[in-house]
């Protein structure tokens, strides 16, 4: 993989990962683009304990374009877009209307392909193995970022997410804190180790290898759909060696990921009657706290609100109010109709 950084016309980073050898020349960006919008606030909420972002100029962010006005598409002609060369294999840049920016943070867009049509699901264990090592790129360089206490790699996939760009991509926060659920995860963690003196994860992911909620598995890894699952497609999936984040994965972790987690993509999309919509989050290890005798473990949790064909599973208020989930699928149901999928 080819790395190459270069500067859009308003000041911010992009960055190409190409997968053939050669130089890149990055093109020029041609926009007149006015500065960039101003920082977002933080602010802190003492009865949960958590931070707030406020992000008031993401208002104005751009909201399900038709496909020839796609600003993850390359450039061509007359149309230039937030990516100035007329093609790219995996390209991330700065967001334009970041939820975080400055000293508070840094919001980054991942574009997995040029092709506008396409999927995750769809690029194959080379592309997607790319798309492992650009994560994992952007992971090391901004966990080096003054102020960054954790990085959060994720993609918002279909409209029903809330998702407003239509273009396969994710995105990347670094964050000036550790997040909440990431927090509550170490407590549990730290109790389970306190009780047993054993690694919490560990233990899951030994409970579930062995049980009927497995949907795929190779030497390193296992996809499952775990015991209590909140939602109605659920899978979780663990790495057998504890790892802290993704730049701690070895060549032969990261290619085995590349198959195992395309396969799963697919099998996903043909469960209903489309494309699942989902969030697809990965949970990596504070900055503070990589080291093997660490709590926190890598690992990749993927949901969706689809519950059957035209269906959506809409919160209820006992779960947006109360944080008391229902699931009106039993887990091993899920499990066993992705593996036959």
């Amino acid at each position: 993989m080819r790395k190459t950084s270069a500067h859009l016309a308003d000041g911010r980073e992009i960055i190409y990962y190409d997968e053939d050898g050669g130089t890149r020349a990055p093109a020029p960006d041609l926009r007149e683009l006015p500065p960039t919008a101003p920082g977002s606030e933080l602010r802190w909420d003492p009865l949960r304990r958590e931070q707030v972002i406020l992000a008031a100029h993401r208002q104005g962010r751009t909201h399900l374009p038709p496909s020839d006005e796609c600003p993850l598409c390359p450039s061509g002609g007359d149309r230039l877009t937030e990516v100035p060369s007329s093609s790219y294999d995996v390209v991330a840049f700065e967001n334009r209307f970041p939820a975080l920016s400055g000293a508070e943070g840094r919001c980054e867009v991942l574009c997995f392909s040029s092709d506008h049509d396409t999927s995750l699901a769809g690029l194959g264990p080379r592309r997607l193995r790319t798309i492992v090592d650009a994560w994992a790129d952007r992971t090391e360089e901004l966990s080096a970022r003054p102020g960054v206490k954790q990085v959060y790699v994720f993609e918002n996939r279909g409209p029903e997410i809330g998702v407003t760009l239509h273009h396969p991509h994710g995105q990347i926060y670094a964050l000036p804190f550790v997040t909440p659920r990431t927090e509550r995860d170490l407590d549990s963690a730290r109790l389970h180790r306190a009780e047993t003196g054993r690694d919490l994860f560990a233990d899951i992911l030994a409970t579930e290898a062995a049980g009927p909620r497995v949907v795929l598995a190779n030497e390193h890894w296992t996809a499952f759909v775990p015991e209590a699952a909140r939602w109605p497609v659920e899978v979780h999936v663990y790495p057998h060696r504890a790892v802290p984040d993704l730049p701690a994965l070895d060549g032969a972790e990261r290619t085995a990921l590349a198959e195992l987690y395309g396969d799963l993509l697919g099998r996903a999309d043909r469960l209903f009657d489309g494309p699942l919509p989902y969030v697809s989050a990965w949970h990596q290890a504070p900055v503070d706290d990589p080291g093997p005798r660490g709590l926190a473990r890598l690992r990749l949790e993927l949901f969706s609100v689809r519950r059957a064909p035209g269906r959506l599973k809409y919160l209820a208020g006992t779960e947006s109010g109360a944080g008391v989930f229902s699931n009106d699928v039993a887990p091993e149901t899920t499990a066993r109709r992705l593996r036959e999928a």
